[in-house]
């Protein structure tokens, strides 16, 4: 199971990366508004690369349910200076949340290595040639509607949400590599929370295992959402951390490489302590 583009290569068969999530936003649902300031987003990005994240994912135009899309001038304004204040202090992968393909262009000119697109290339009809053409990594992920309207009533055929999504990634990865995007720079994206109910949350996680035979590697995120809620009993973000770090353990023993996180440390040791026992 090997990660490549670019210059960079991983092999993620039997080790999983942390991906450290920096919100420069106002209004994103955990944290908006802690690190919407260029500095303060770089000082988090760089805590989370010591506290062990592999990678970062800089996003500067929330995507929680209900939230009001952002000019491209503005998520220019949010991200670019991040990024390049990240890159001119770390060595490590940046990948750029977006699903416009200019922002994703200055992203790399500015030292990014990743395209995160949650519309896995329907948001921009350039993005596909972009991602090839720069040889980034690139990650497709599963929506169902957008942002304002996916969670108003979520639903798929014959209520299996693993076979709908399944079939989606694999006709967007199929688009992907029609744009001439390598097959070994693609990640897969379920979606957690995305146009999903909380069945349906559990549903993919739990079959990782139908993802993961799709031919690529799967990301998960899943931290802090509101399905960890139902579980924990707490309405607040920040009480879903310990949910979501047994999520962690379990998606990757059913294969999953990559899990997008707000803390590194913790979710890293259940990694680690993970791919012992597997390894046993």
């Amino acid at each position: 199971m090997i990660w490549r583009f670019g210059n960079h290569s991983f092999d993620l068969s039997s080790r999983a990366l942390v991906m450290g999530i920096v919100n420069a936003t106002p209004d994103s649902f955990s944290d908006g508004g802690f690190y919407n300031d260029p500095e303060k987003a770089c000082a988090r990005g760089l805590k989370l690369l010591d506290e062990g994240a592999d990678l970062l994912d800089i996003g500067g135009e929330s995507t929680r349910p209900g939230a009001i899309p952002v000019s491209e001038e503005e998520e220019l304004r949010r991200v670019i200076p991040v990024v390049t204040a990240l890159r001119a202090r770390t060595a490590a992968l940046i990948s750029i949340d977006t699903s416009k393909a200019s922002v994703a262009s200055a992203a790399l000119a500015a030292g990014a290595d990743i395209i995160n697109d949650i519309t896995a290339l329907r948001g921009d009809p350039l993005m596909g040639g972009l991602a090839a053409r720069s040889g980034a990594g690139l990650i497709l992920m599963h929506m169902e509607g957008d942002p304002v309207t996916m969670q108003l009533h979520p639903s798929y055929p014959e209520d299996d949400a693993v076979a709908a999504v399944a079939k989606f990634l694999s006709e967007r990865r199929a688009v992907a590599l029609g744009c001439g995007v390598d097959a070994a720079a693609i990640i897969l994206d379920p979606g957690i929370g995305f146009g999903k109910t909380a069945a349906h949350n559990f549903a993919l996680l739990g079959g990782v295992p139908r993802l993961v035979a799709l031919g690529s590697p799967v990301l998960i995120g899943h931290s802090r959402k509101s399905f960890l809620g139902g579980v924990s009993g707490s309405e607040d973000p920040v009480d879903r951390f310990w949910p979501g770090v047994a999520v962690t353990s379990l998606v990757c023993h059913l294969g999953a490489r990559i899990l997008r996180v707000h803390e590194a440390a913790s979710h890293r040791e259940a990694l680690r302590m993970t791919e012992a026992i597997l390894a046993a």
